[in-house]
């Protein structure tokens, strides 16, 4: 095993706190130290798949082989399970304690497209306990467990998925349709099967009630997708070199884990994947993920701790996270908190990381009904290109679509209004984002909070983000912009605030000769002070919305 040596680590440590510090972050004052995450260890001997009868042809079934030898090492005291060269057909793997599960280079280990071979479990998806086929790769209640080697572990995901149209090309469509399965009355989707189509037609398909058992749901059986890796309540555990891969849902979902690792991954799924996001971390604690590279069809490194009333009852956040030196190309967000985000996330450091293509680079979103407190959050040292949507996305309204909108989608336009606070609304706050540079995006940054809870106290430092749009900010407080600089195809204006309080320009750079400056709008807004920044270069340097007081803008000479 490769770890993390005691000099390196502690300079990484003494890198973060230096940015803390630079950050202005309160949490800085207090002498915040990143986690320690404590790392696996197995003994030395090795059990090959082959001993007890597998074999890599590609045709039989090895799933009793393989848990066997799970088994068998396990109660030995631990060590290596081996997957030797060979392409490995297989069902669901159950994982054991104190085993490390190893491929070698030129080993497939393949997950069989028969779904009679997965079982209906209770499990988790989306932050709900709910029925679901068993994962491919699993393991509850376990401690000092690994995935390792450099192999390659495929989901034969494009059996269980269904696959919009507008995402193929029309040679793709024709193949798939020809392969079976049904597609949809208005043609724009097609489904594995018609239990599949039954799925997706049922509310709240395969959420636990009272009384059901596994029976009742076989009717929606093939719509109940299972992610490829789950580790639930797991200890210590290992993720290192694998190439995971083509996933019936989502790739990698650690839940309720403890001193999690994933180094030096590779994190596939086809672009059009749904629901195909790379690794979801869920209700964990002690994380560092690194060296790893992510082109998925979802969100790629993402933060999650329930959804709504069930993830406010289980209450557990993920904090104490480390992610760094990671490459996600095409995912619905780069880095992303939310939404399931109602247990709360904090304590999250994410540094040196470049974002190439992803929908939406750095992606927090959450929604009413979550509740949870997202804060603390470090970020240090992006680079990203060819970003679709926004560069930088705070976003208090998700619904449940895909960031960027197909050709010819229509979206309406959301209706605010102001709710009671309850526990039942979320929060973000605490953010400090600094070194971020961009090549390419549709908006260089975003807010949008609610009008009852303002998204709170984010500092962004040193941002450079080349956008047809600039910078929009509604319904938040306590925001400080510190040579931002944002070159913009669309000047008119450079920035929107509506219902902003309190929000600090100092050093903002943009586009000579720009028509518009600042727009300002919203009966609440007040507080908006710009410093060292020259607003001459633009034609026009300020414009207001009907009934602001002109005095809300400070423009310091």
């Amino acid at each position: 095993m490769k770890h993390i040596s005691g000099s390196l680590y502690r300079s990484k440590i003494a890198l973060a706190c230096i940015f803390l510090l630079s950050a202005g972050s309160v949490l800085a004052q207090s002498n915040p130290k990143l986690p320690v995450i404590q790392q696996v260890n197995f003994r030395k001997d090795t059990t090959s798949i082959v001993s007890l009868g597998a074999k890599g042809d590609g045709i039989t079934l090895n799933t009793s082989m393989i848990n066997q030898a799970i088994s068998a090492v396990s109660k030995k005291g631990g060590g290596v399970v081996l997957i030797p060269s060979g392409l490995w057909l297989t069902g669901p793997i159950e994982l054991k304690s104190n085993v490390n599960l190893h491929l070698k280079r030129d080993a497939i280990l393949q997950f069989t497209d028969d779904f009679n071979q997965y079982k209906l479990v209770e499990g988790n998806w989306e932050g709900q306990p709910a029925w679901r086929n068993q994962s491919p790769i699993s393991g509850t209640d376990l401690e000092n467990i690994a995935i390792t080697g450099t192999g390659i572990v495929d989901g034969n995901g494009g059996a269980w998925r269904m696959v919009k149209k507008d995402k193929l090309t029309e040679t793709q469509w024709k193949k798939l349709i020809a392969s079976g399965g049904v597609v949809s009355e208005d043609g724009k989707m097609w489904y594995p099967s018609e239990k599949t189509v039954k799925g997706s037609k049922t509310k709240n398909a395969g959420v636990i009630v009272a009384g059901k058992t596994a029976a009742d749901y076989e009717d929606i059986k093939d719509f109940l997708r299972p992610n490829l890796v789950v580790l639930t309540n797991c200890k210590k555990v290992l993720l290192e070199s694998v190439t995971f891969q083509n996933s019936p849902a989502w790739n990698l979902h650690p839940l309720l884990c403890q001193d999690l690792t994933l180094r030096n991954l590779q994190v596939k799924n086809p672009w059009y994947a749904q629901n195909g996001d790379g690794v979801d971390v869920e209700s964990c604690k002690n994380v560092l993920i690194e060296g790893s590279t992510f082109d998925v069809g979802d969100d790629g490194i993402c933060i999650k701790s329930g959804r709504d009333e069930a993830g406010r009852k289980r209450g557990v956040p993920t904090e104490n996270v480390i992610v760094r030196n990671n490459v996600v190309y095409h995912a619905h967000g780069g880095f992303v908190i939310g939404s399931e985000m109602s247990g709360g996330a904090r304590n999250i450091w994410v540094y040196d990381c470049s974002f190439i293509g992803t929908d939406i680079g750095l992606r927090f979103k959450t929604t009413r009904g979550r509740g949870g407190v997202v804060e603390n959050i470090f970020v240090n040292n992006i680079n990203m290109i060819d970003i679709p949507g926004e560069a930088i996305l705070f976003d208090m309204y998700y619904a449940a679509v895909d960031p960027v909108p197909l050709a010819g989608e229509k979206r309406e336009a959301i209706k605010t209004v102001t709710v009671p606070v309850t526990e039942a609304t979320p929060q973000f706050k605490n953010f400090y984002i600094k070194d971020v540079v961009a090549n390419g995006a549709d908006k260089a940054i975003f807010f949008r909070g609610l009008p009852e809870m303002n998204i709170k106290g984010v500092q962004l430092e040193n941002v450079t983000i080349q956008a047809k749009k600039g910078i929009e900010i509604i319904e938040a407080s306590g925001i400080s912009l510190k040579n931002v600089k944002v070159i913009t195809d669309d000047t008119n204006p450079i920035v929107s605030v509506q219902n902003g309080t309190n929000i600090s320009f100092n050093g903002l750079l943009y586009k000579n000769g720009a028509d518009l400056l600042f727009n300002i709008s919203g009966d609440k807004t007040r507080g908006i002070k710009v410093t060292r920044t020259d607003v001459s270069k633009a034609k026009k340097t300020s414009a207001f919305g009907e009934g602001i007081n002109q005095s809300v803008l400070e423009i310091a000479k």
